[in-house]
């Protein structure tokens, strides 16, 4: 890939934390079929003033020309099995692949850089040494909704933010709100809490932030660095999802022991729409309501999880392969 050096040493220097020693800058994309916006996806990497040392494609054997794409333009690529993929288990696979990169970005293949500065002021956040992860804002896509553009604006506001275990008591389990679509991981931290887990249906991230806020270090929220990134779900889908959610956090108890609970910042999340909507469009109001309706019923499904047959787990999800194991 071609590097913009100035640029690069300017990240890496930020990344390590004023002048200190350098520290390599790796990131990371996992695909499959990333389809026509994966042209756009590449030329916005190519666009940052600040590039990463090492770009990893991690394929799960796309059938589209999305490889090709890829490695036109420089990029390194690790193909595995379509069956091999596992959310954490994928992504800790590339954390070990940049085995010299001191610190991981993620960006997922949907996932546009919105400026040229987006990578930059994401590793900026880790000149305070006690800052092991960092996520920047995601913007609504290009004629998103507005119940699918309130989510993005909702959960990623306008002023950055840098949280610890303290403020727990505010923000609840959202304390540990990170995301995959795009974050950056100190290694050492990250290895310090063993890594991102192999076992979980989803929310990978958000274990590995749990388990550094409770190891003392801190979570950062760039909202200068940008990503254009969101989705129209159905309300199926919707709950589907909020079932895995809810699997998640009943596997996973020890968030919500140590943290809080989910469902108070639900409410919170409801009234916000609401009154997003009835400024920007009054009539979705009815189908929001009922969307946060299937949102809690699959939530609160997941969280029972252990008293579904499989195969009723494994209809609901939607990561039905996580069933097919277990």
């Amino acid at each position: 890939m071609q590097q913009d050096n100035d640029g690069q040493k300017k990240g890496v220097r930020q990344a390590a934390g004023g002048d200190a020693s350098p520290v390599v800058v790796g990131l990371c994309v996992p695909t499959l079929n990333a389809g026509a916006q994966w042209r756009e996806w590449l030329a916005a990497l190519r666009g940052q003033q600040c590039k990463p040392a090492r770009v990893l494609v991690v394929d799960s054997s796309s059938t589209d020309d999305t490889v090709a794409l890829a490695l036109a333009d420089n990029l390194s690529v690790h193909v595995i099995p379509r069956g091999q993929f596992n959310h954490g288990g994928t992504r800790q696979l590339a954390v070990d692949l940049l085995g010299d990169a001191g610190i991981v970005v993620f960006l997922t293949q949907d996932a546009i850089l919105a400026g040229p500065k987006s990578l930059e002021k994401l590793l900026e956040a880790f000149d305070d040494p006690s800052v092991g992860a960092a996520y920047g804002r995601q913007l609504p896509r290009r004629g998103a909704r507005p119940i699918e553009a309130h989510a993005r604006l909702y959960n990623y506001p306008g002023e950055s933010r840098v949280k610890s275990l303290a403020d727990a008591g505010e923000l609840g389990i959202k304390v540990a709100f990170i995301s995959n679509s795009f974050a950056a991981y100190r290694r050492v931290a990250l290895e310090a809490v063993g890594g991102f887990p192999s076992g979980t249906i989803m929310n990978e991230d958000t274990y590995a932030a749990g388990k550094m806020l409770l190891s003392g270090w801190k979570i950062a929220y760039r909202a200068e660095a940008g990503v254009y990134h969101s989705h129209d779900y159905s309300l199926l889908e919707e709950c589907r999802r909020y079932f895995d959610i809810g699997v998640f956090h009943a596997r996973e108890r020890w968030m919500r022991e140590a943290l809080g609970s989910a469902e108070g910042e639900g409410l919170r999340y409801v009234r916000s729409e609401r009154a997003y909507l009835a400024q920007v469009a009054p009539h979705l109001i009815p189908a929001a309501l009922m969307r946060a309706a299937g949102k809690l019923a699959g939530y609160r499904l997941g969280l029972l999880e252990e008293r579904l047959p499989l195969r009723v787990k494994r209809a609901i999800s939607m990561q039905p392969s996580f069933w097919t194991i277990r």
